[in-house]
């Protein structure tokens, strides 16, 4: 949830934010007043149980001839404390519904509007050209022995694939390379579980306008992750951390689950959009004010990592509407897709500020001027993949020769025996 003083304090950033993501500014003035409801109730509440008490005390110190009036005056009350108790419940419930409709603050800078407005911040290289016809990805996956969708369509249905051979040894190149890079970045590794309890997923915002796409579990109450993120952000849920040494930083190795519901007749070739993939996420925990360094960071890292497998892109930032509900601002690393004529995704990193921190109750104490630590406050978390299956499109099919061999990264053949050249298989 956002700060609740800030929305108390100052309705209108709020507003200015929701109608950047395209939402009704009215979410606002709902959520206002739902909070003062509950709040009117709660006194309510706290005012008739204090009488019920002081009541209490009456009866037991009052002459036996008064007790039969003031046990009758005592039921009363209780009927009226647990109607009010009622009453906060209900008040409280409808709260939560409305506060949950307002997203995250925006960061100042973020272009407003939906998937299409985001801004190009820079480029990196020069698309890849040849002088013959290139293959897709999975064309090459399949001369090279690389991806079956076939059988992974007969074993699981669409949208499922095998990567084989030289397919399977290259995810995990990509991501060893990742991990070791987080690693000497001073990241934690971390394999999480791909599990986790309703309150985890709905603590970092996948079940709002993302809740369609989650794979859930429906006898255990537990949801397939889309992300460590979300396993990640859930490592430290009700605790106080202590960040006077600088952020905590996290890598997470897990498999990933989404349903892709709404992408019917998208991407249905290949391995871009598809229903479960690996992925190396990088999950951090710092101060809110150290938040953007630390967004910039991450997105360095990506860069380093894309400029080094040798692959044209460009960084993107990402409109308002196309945030989700967590994210105050995010940045998509996409990269030069050579058969499809455009830039598609394969990094996104977003600065979610505190929002995710009050849902999840993680904080730590801020210094005070003068020396110790004030009271506690949220912390800011921050996310960023860096590497994951989709990368393998964009390596075929940049690296590729004529022959339908593709050439290997440089920085990848230390994970693979030192193989240059992946060769089609006979």
């Amino acid at each position: 949830m956002i700060d609740l003083a800030l929305l108390r304090d100052n309705p209108d950033l709020v507003k200015r934010s929701q109608q950047a993501r395209g939402e009704s500014p009215d979410t606002v003035d709902d959520a206002i007043e739902a909070d003062r409801a509950r709040r009117a109730a709660i006194t309510a509440f706290e005012e008739l149980r204090a009488a019920q008490n002081a009541h209490g005390k009456t009866v037991a110190a009052a002459p036996k001839e008064d007790k039969p009036a003031l046990v009758a005056q005592a039921k009363e009350l209780s009927d009226r404390v647990k109607a009010a108790q009622q009453a906060v419940t209900v008040a409280e419930e409808a709260a939560d519904a409305a506060l949950a409709r307002i997203e995250n603050i925006v960061i100042d800078g973020v272009p407003a509007g939906g998937e299409e407005n985001f801004v190009t911040v820079r480029t990196h290289g020069e698309p890849a050209s040849f002088d013959f016809e290139p293959l897709d990805h999975l064309a090459l996956g399949e001369k090279l022995g690389a991806i079956d969708m076939e059988r992974g369509t007969k074993v699981s249905g669409s949208r499922f694939y095998f990567l084989t051979g030289i397919g399977a040894r290259l995810e995990y190149a990509l991501m060893s390379l990742a991990l070791q890079r987080a690693v000497d970045a001073g990241f934690i590794p971390m394999i999480p579980p791909t599990l986790v309890r309703p309150e985890v997923m709905r603590g970092t915002g996948f079940l709002g306008q993302h809740a369609d796409e989650v794979y859930k579990l429906e006898a255990d109450d537990l949801y397939l992750v889309g992300t460590s993120e979300v396993p990640l952000a859930g490592y430290h849920m009700g605790e106080i951390l202590d960040l006077t040494a600088g952020p905590k930083r996290y890598a997470g190795w897990s498999t990933c689950y989404r349903r892709e519901a709404g992408s019917y007749g998208k991407d249905t070739r290949g391995i871009i959009r598809v229903h479960q993939f690996n992925k190396l996420e990088m999950f951090v925990y710092t101060t809110p004010e150290d938040a953007e360094a630390e967004h910039l960071r991450l997105v360095a890292l990506q860069e380093q990592m894309l400029q080094d497998l040798g692959l044209s892109y460009r960084v993107i930032d990402v409109a308002a509407g196309d945030l989700g509900s967590s994210a105050a601002r995010k940045y998509d690393v996409e990269a030069w897709v050579p058969t499809q004529g455009s830039y598609r995704e394969l990094t996104s990193t977003s600065n979610c500020t505190t929002y995710q921190a009050r849902r999840l109750d993680v904080r730590h104490r801020p210094a005070v001027e003068g020396g110790g630590a004030g009271k506690t406050a949220p912390v800011a978390t921050l996310n960023g993949t860096l590497a994951t299956t989709r990368w393998i499109v964009a390596l075929l099919e940049t690296h590729q020769r004529a022959d339908g061999s593709v050439v290997i990264p440089e920085v990848l053949r230390p994970y693979l025996g030192g193989l240059e050249v992946a060769e089609p298989i006979a």
